[in-house]
């Protein structure tokens, strides 16, 4: 994760986010959210984070990145990453969904706090 998040940083990947979801999510433990200003700049980000994740011992299937020109999704099993446009990113809003005021997550605190 520390090099996937090196990777965006190094890109000028904007609005950084890490999201614990283990317990909640059956298909990942961590999510990462990122925002790129254009394709191009979200295009670069994904290779670089190829890269970076290979170097650090984690090789991504081929199929492992989906992309259209808004958002890619990087699948690399335990932690799955997701590189918005601002347009993109404001319309799916992943860290409302999954992000700590999520209503799973609040579901989950009201009950432990009894």
């Amino acid at each position: 994760m520390d090099a996937a998040r090196k990777s965006l940083e190094d890109d000028k990947a904007e609005n950084i986010v890490v999201l614990d979801v283990a317990g909640r999510a059956d298909y990942t433990d961590r999510l990462i959210i990122a925002t790129g200003q254009v394709e191009r700049q979200l295009q670069a980000m994904a290779a670089h984070l190829d890269e970076a994740l290979g170097k650090a011992g984690l090789h991504l299937r081929r199929d492992a990145v989906q992309a259209s020109p808004d958002w890619v999704l990087i699948d690399a099993g335990d932690l799955v990453i997701h590189l918005f446009r601002p347009d993109a990113r404001e319309l799916y809003r992943l860290e409302r969904m999954w992000g700590p005021e999520s209503p799973a997550q609040t579901e989950q605190a009201d009950a432990a706090r009894g």
